[in-house]
C-alpha cells in the first residue's frame, strides 16, 4: 500500500493511494488522528489494531495537497553518513578526510530535528545570513513499524513498516564548523519527505534506485545494493541499547554527486529545483527559496 497524508480545504486527511498512483482514497480517522498523518496508522498497526477503512470513492491526486506522510516525526529522525561506496570516495578527500580512514568500520549516525520536515513539494528555505553552503542529499527513509531494542540484524527487516523518500539538505559550513552535524542538518524546511509512505511487503529497499536531479540536471544516480551498511545492519546499531519505536525513522545515506563533492564545489541557489525519485517509491520535487 501507498499511504499518504494530504490536505482538502483546511482539514487534514489521510489516504490510500491507487496503484497506478493517480487517485486517493480517504481512510477513516477521527481528525485528532489524522493530524498525526501515517503515524497514526503505523501505531494502531503496532497495537494490533484493526486498519480504518477505506472511502468507496476516490479522488484525482492532484486535487489534493500531499504532506509529509508522517508531518511531525515522535523525535529526531536517525541519519547515517558516508552510507555509498562511491560517496564516501567523493568526500574523502575533503574537509571530511580527518574522520573517513575507515568507513566500513561503525556508521556515523546523527540526527535531524523532527520540526525540519516538510511536504513533498513544499519550498525550502535558504537560512540567509547563516549560512551560503546548502547542499541536497538524496535519501531512501526506513519507517520503524514495531518496537525494539537490541535487534539482531536477521530479524531487523520484520521491524520495517514501510519507505518513503527523504532529502537531507545540509548546511555544509555549519556542519564543518560544529563537527558534531545535527546543526548543519536541522534548519527549518531541512528535510523534504513523501510523497507517501509504502509498505514493507509491496517494495524492497535493499534493492532500488535513488536518483536527484538538480534544475533538471541529474546529479546523483545509485543504487541500495551499494550500501556500505544495509538496512539490517542499520537496523541493528540503532538499537543497540535504544529502543526504536513505532515510526522512527531512519535515513539510509544518500549517493555520491552531491554539490559538495563536485569540483568546484556547487551549492544551491533561491529558485533552484531539486527533484529525487526512487524507483518503485514514487519521487518528490522542491524548490528552494
Amino acid at each position: 500500500m501507498r499511504l499518504a497524508t494530504f490536505m482538502e480545504g483546511q482539514q487534514r486527511f489521510v489516504g490510500r493511494v491507487s496503484q497506478d498512483r493517480r487517485s486517493i482514497s480517504r481512510l477513516d480517522l477521527p481528525p485528532t488522528l489524522a493530524q498525526r498523518g501515517v503515524l497514526s496508522l503505523i501505531e494502531l498497526a503496532a497495537r494490533g489494531e484493526a486498519a480504518p477503512a477505506v472511502a468507496a470513492d476516490s479522488q484525482p491526486i492532484e486535487t489534493v495537497e500531499l504532506l509529509a506522510p508522517i508531518p511531525q516525526p515522535r523525535r529526531n529522525i536517525f541519519c547515517v553518513g558516508r552510507n555509498y561506496h562511491a560517496h564516501a570516495k567523493e568526500l574523502s578527500g575533503s574537509v571530511f578526510k580527518a574522520n573517513a580512514a575507515d568507513p566500513s568500520s561503525w556508521p556515523i549516525v546523527f540526527t535531524k530535528l523532527p520540526e525540519c520536515v516538510v511536504g513533498p513539494q513544499d519550498k525550502v528555505v535558504l537560512p540567509v545570513g547563516v549560512s551560503s553552503q546548502i547542499d541536497y542529499e538524496a535519501e531512501l527513509a526506513v519507517i520503524i513499524g514495531k518496537p525494539g531494542k537490541n535487534i539482531p540484524r536477521q530479524d531487523a527487516l520484520s521491524h520495517v513498516y514501510g519507505y518513503t523518500i527523504v532529502n537531507d539538505v545540509t548546511a555544509r559550513d555549519v556542519q564543518m564548523r560544529h563537527q558534531q552535524w545535527d546543526l548543519g542538518k536541522s534548519f527549518d524546511t531541512f528535510c523534504p519527505m513523501g510523497p507517501w509512505v509504502i509498505t514493507a511487503d509491496e517494495f524492497d529497499g535493499t534493492d532500488t534506485r535513488v536518483r536527484c536531479w538538480v534544475n533538471g540536471e541529474l546529479r546523483q544516480d545509485g543504487h541500495t545494493r551499494d550500501f556500505i551498511f544495509d538496512i539490517p545492519s542499520l537496523i541493528e546499531t540503532c538499537s543497540r541499547g535504544i529502543t526504536l519505536l513505532p515510526g522512527d525513522i531512519i535515513a539510509t545515506g544518500t549517493p555520491a554527486g552531491v554539490g559538495m563533492g563536485l569540483n568546484p564545489p556547487q551549492y544551491l541557489k533561491s529558485r533552484d529545483v531539486v527533484r529525487i525519485q526512487i524507483e518503485g517509491l514514487g519521487e518528490i520535487e522542491n524548490t528552494f527559496v
